[in-house]
C-alpha cells in the first residue's frame, strides 16, 4: 500500500524527465521544505543522467513570506510564468492555495502537491495531489514530514538505483526536517529519524560536517552535547533567516561542496542566531506586555516585529502560558501570522476555519498554523476565536 496518488506523481515526474520537460520545483523555506525540494532535485539529477546529462529543473523556488505571504502566490507565479508550459511540484506548500492554482493552470503549468498540512474544507483543482490527510487516503500513517513522503517518493522514482550510501544521505536530511518541523516521533517517523541521526556523524555533506567540527558551535561544550542537542542546534541556526539569490541558507549550507565555504556560511549564522535571540527576546518582553489574564486566547501584532522571528516567539508564549498564540505582523493593508496551541486543548486549524470568512488564507497543523487577512477584519478575527475557544 502507498500514500494515495505517490505512484501517480512518480509516474508523472519520471515522464517529464525522460522528454526534457520543463521543471519547477517549488518549496516552503522551512527546513522541512528545504530538505524535501534537495532530495526531489538530487532524485531528478540522477534520473537525468543516464538520458542525457542535464536535468530539467528550469528553476527551484522559494516565497518570501514577509514579501510574498505563504506558500503559491501571485508574485511568485508572475515571476515564473515565462517558464511556462512547465510541470510545477509544490513541496510543503499548496494545499490551501485555491485561488493560486487555479492561476497556475491558466498560466500554463501543470501542478503536482506534495504536502502534508491539514486539508481544509475542499482541495485545490492540482492535476495531482499527494496528502497523507486528504479524503480517501488509505494509508495507515499520516503523521509525515513533507520530506519523508518525497523519500517515499524517491524510492518509487530510482527504484533499483538507489544505493546504501544515497540511502542514508537522504534520510540525514529527512532526520533533519521530520525533527525541525516537530512531528510525532512515532511509527515510520521514528525509523527514519533513528537511522537518518545514526549517519548524520558520518555524513559526505560538507556543511554537516562543518556544522558537528565547528568550534564556534560547539561553543566549548563539545563533550557535554549530545548528538540530539547538537541537532536541535542545527536545526535553529539553519532557521535564521539570510536569502541570496531567493535561497535560503539552509539549502546553500546543505548543498555546498566545499567545507571552506560551509564555514563561512556558518560562521554567518552563528553570528546572526545571537542577533535573532535578542529580538525574539525583546517581541516576548513586548507580547507580555500586553497579556490579560482574562483572556482566553492571546492576540497580539505590532508592525515592526519581523514575521520570521514569530514562530519562536509565539512557541515560548504558548508553552509559558499554556494558552492558544496567535501573533502577527501588521501590515499597511494585511496582517500575517503564526499560532501555536497548547498539546491537547484543542485544533488551530480548526478554529481558524470556523472564521474563514475573515481570513485571506490560512492552514498547516493543529497545533503550529498560520493565517493572513486584511487589518479591516483583526477585531472580529479576534472576537470569532474567543468565541471558538469559549
Amino acid at each position: 500500500m502507498t500514500i494515495k496518488n505517490l505512484k501517480k506523481a512518480a509516474n508523472r515526474i519520471s515522464k517529464a524527465v525522460k522528454s526534457r520537460e520543463k521543471i519547477i520545483i517549488y518549496g516552503d523555506a522551512d527546513l522541512d521544505g528545504v530538505t524535501a525540494v534537495i532530495i526531489l532535485k538530487e532524485v531528478i539529477q540522477n534520473l537525468g543522467e543516464p538520458s542525457g546529462g542535464k536535468y530539467p529543473i528550469s528553476a527551484i523556488y522559494f516565497p518570501e513570506r514577509e514579501k510574498e505571504g505563504y506558500g503559491i502566490n501571485k508574485t511568485a507565479l508572475d515571476f515564473l510564468k515565462p517558464m511556462a508550459p512547465a510541470l510545477l511540484i509544490a513541496l510543503d506548500c499548496g494545499i490551501g492555495n485555491f485561488q493560486e492554482v487555479k492561476i497556475a493552470k491558466k498560466l500554463g503549468f501543470e501542478v503536482i502537491i506534495i504536502d502534508h498540512h491539514q486539508v481544509l474544507d475542499r482541495l485545490p483543482e492540482a492535476q495531482i495531489i499527494v496528502d497523507p490527510k486528504q479524503k480517501g487516503d488509505k494509508y495507515p500513517f499520516k503523521e509525515f514530514a513533507t520530506v519523508g513522503i518525497v523519500f517515499k517518493l524517491s524510492q518509487l522514482l530510482l527504484g533499483k538505483r538507489v544505493s546504501e550510501a544515497m540511502r542514508k544521505n537522504f534520510l540525514e536530511l529527512v532526520a533533519l526536517g521530520t525533527v525541525a518541523d516537530m512531528m510525532t516521533e512515532e511509527n515510520e517517523n521514528k525509523l527514519f529519524i533513528t537511522e537518518g541521526l545514526g549517519s548524520l556523524e558520518n555524513s559526505w555533506r560538507p556543511g554537516i560536517r562543518e556544522f558537528l567540527n565547528n568550534i564556534s558551535f560547539n561553543s566549548g561544550e563539545k563533550n557535554r552535547l549530545n548528538l540530539r542537542q547538537k541537532v536541535s542546534k542545527i536545526i535553529s541556526i539553519l532557521n535564521v533567516r539570510d536569502i541570496e539569490n531567493k535561497m535560503p541558507a539552509s539549502l546553500r549550507v546543505l548543498t555546498i561542496s566545499s567545507l571552506k565555504e560551509a564555514e563561512k556560511i556558518i560562521e554567518k549564522l552563528l553570528e546572526k542566531n545571537e542577533v535573532k535571540k535578542e529580538k525574539i527576546k525583546k517581541i516576548v518582553q513586548e507580547v507580555e506586555e500586553g497579556l490579560s489574564s482574562s483572556e482566553k486566547i492571546i492576540f497580539e501584532g505590532k508592525s515592526d516585529w519581523e514575521l520570521p522571528l514569530l514562530s519562536s516567539v509565539a512557541s515560548i508564549i504558548c508553552n509559558k502560558y499554556k494558552k492558544p498564540t496567535f501573533l502577527f505582523k501588521k501590515g499597511d493593508r494585511n496582517s500575517q501570522g503564526t499560532v501555536r496551541i497548547p498539546k491537547g486543548l484543542d485544533d488551530g486549524v480548526k478554529a481558524m476555519m470556523s472564521c474563514r470568512q475573515l481570513l485571506e488564507t490560512y492552514g498547516g497543523h493543529s497545533l503550529a498554523a498560520g493565517f493572513s487577512l486584511k487589518n479591516e477584519n483583526l477585531k472580529k478575527f479576534k472576537e470569532c476565536l474567543n468565541k471558538y475557544f469559549k
